[in-house]
């Protein structure tokens, strides 16, 4: 299996020193660093990582328009947004940004590799329940003023069955294809089938994404139970 190339963005020097020991020593390719968001847009258009670990604010050009961007100019790139333990009030811009998800600054090493190998393939970074709460507080902050009550869908659910919309709206509380499979008594196969045929009837690139739109289309609120 062929290494993922990461570029790391992050505005403290020690940051991006201890993330490449890291990520190297677990057998990842890292392959150049940044200092601020409009460095970290060039270097990934310069050499075409697989993965970005972005860190959300810093100088010259946050993280969150720097995703933006990154994304814009390459969709198959995938980009790990950097947060603190106070719960940045930007992550939730930056899943709806396109982000595959977030990591606190004080992740243990193995779990560092860990998310950097899973976004690589594909999957989103939104298993863990501290996720969930962070995604819910986010999407409350971003919710429509209560004279809007009934969110717009901004993409048209009818191409849905009933069966992938209960998928979604579980995935937009944080289940995870495990969990899933357990909830409906479906195998895990099946559960994989119905998340790919969701994202393909809504173009939608990785879970991050569903969760997000789960929520702008009413069909999970703020305070709901996590299933």
């Amino acid at each position: 299996m062929t290494a993922p190339r990461v570029v790391i963005a992050d505005d403290q020097g020690l940051v991006r020193t201890g993330f490449r020991m890291i990520l190297t020593a677990g057998g990842i390719d890292v392959v150049g660093e940044a200092a601020d968001g409009l460095a970290a847009v060039e270097l990934v258009r310069e050499l075409h990582p697989d993965v970005v670990l972005m860190d959300i604010r810093m100088p010259a050009m946050d993280g969150l328009e720097a995703a933006r961007r990154v994304l814009a100019d390459d969709p198959r790139c995938k980009v790990l947004m950097l947060t603190t333990f106070d719960l940045d009030s930007y992550v939730y811009q930056a899943l709806a940004a396109g982000a595959s998800g977030f990591l606190l600054k004080d992740v243990t090493p193995e779990h560092l590799v860990a998310a950097v190998r899973l976004v690589d393939t594909g999957d989103a970074l939104l298993a863990p329940s501290i996720t969930r709460r962070m995604v819910e507080r986010f999407a409350a902050a971003a919710a429509p003023a209560p004279a809007a009550a009934v969110p717009v869908p901004h993409r048209d659910l009818s191409a849905l069955t009933p069966r992938e919309l209960e998928v979604l709206t579980l995935l937009g509380r944080g289940r995870s294809n495990t969990e899933l499979a357990a909830d409906l008594t479906l195998s895990e196969a099946t559960i994989k089938t119905h998340v790919a045929r969701i994202f393909a009837k809504l173009s939608l690139r990785d879970r991050a994404q569903a969760v997000v739109l789960a929520y702008e289309t009413g069909l999970v609120s703020p305070g709901d139970p996590p299933a």
